[in-house]
């Protein structure tokens, strides 16, 4: 369905919201609407928010809060004429830490108790990487940023518990400080990578292999960085069966009217 043309990466973030509602997008949003906060989503029962809630405190890095919605609303302050039922690429329905189901509208499963919490995405940061003269190959080739499950342990929170994933980024070795200062400069998005180099340190055994999104390869004069991804409260919602909770769709994102400075 999404075909990248050259002028759509210029679509406003109301544009391309409107794209993903008619079901003319459903492609990952890295490199859309340049400049715009892009948010994580996950929408849980009420009952599980205060929980999810003190995990996101105790877990900044991978879990950065953008906005916190009242119960049974689907309209963020962050992009007030939005529907995060039906404004995202795409979504994952779990039940018991099972990947039950992925849509492109969430609005016949919407309930009054749910929850939503929209988190900061690495996408935000790429902007100032790609001005600070850093490219990213994942835009260049047209595919959705690698993101791989780590040993990194989450602190729990109530009923939340279980380990971080990581996206992962080629960086030439003689621009790894520069990304690391550029992106220390956003902490709202995840902030400096958490780790560089050897991947195996961190649980990763197999770089083209991601547990989400699309390998890119890494060249002789490169490092992979790796930076702390909202992606992690769906790998600790399956760690932890929570019985009911409601994602985006890895790389598919919920792209504010906010602005990333």
């Amino acid at each position: 369905m999404n075909m990248l043309l050259s002028n759509e990466t210029d679509l406003s973030a109301a544009e391309l919201r409107a794209m993903c509602r008619s079901g003319t997008f459903d492609g990952p949003t890295a490199g859309y609407a340049d400049n715009h906060v892009q948010a994580n989503l996950m929408i849980v029962p009420q009952e599980y928010a205060f929980d999810f809630l003190l995990f996101c405190q105790r877990n900044p890095k991978p879990c950065p809060l953008v906005e916190v919605l009242e119960p049974g609303r689907f309209a963020p302050r962050s992009a007030e004429q939005a529907d995060l039922r039906s404004d995202l690429p795409g979504y994952r329905i779990f039940e018991h830490g099972v990947l039950v189901r992925e849509v492109t509208d969430i609005s016949e499963f919407w309930r009054d108790d749910l929850v939503s919490f929209l988190i900061g995405c690495s996408f935000s940061f790429e902007s100032a990487l790609v001005a600070g003269g850093i490219a990213l190959r994942h835009i260049e080739q047209q595919r959705n940023v690698a993101m791989y499950k780590t040993t990194l342990p989450c602190v729990p929170a109530g009923r939340f518990s279980g380990n971080a994933v990581v996206s992962m980024r080629p960086v030439k070795s003689r621009d790894v400080a520069r990304a690391v200062e550029i992106t220390a400069r956003l902490p709202q998005v995840h902030g400096a990578p958490v780790h560089i180099g050897n991947p195996q340190v961190i649980g990763i055994a197999d770089l083209m292999r991601p547990d989400f999104g699309d390998a890119v390869a890494i060249m002789d004069d490169e490092l992979p960085v790796f930076w702390a991804c909202g992606v992690t409260p769906q790998y600790v919602a399956e760690m932890s069966k929570l019985p009911f909770c409601i994602t985006h769709a890895p790389g598919k994102m919920f792209v504010t009217d906010r602005l990333n400075e």
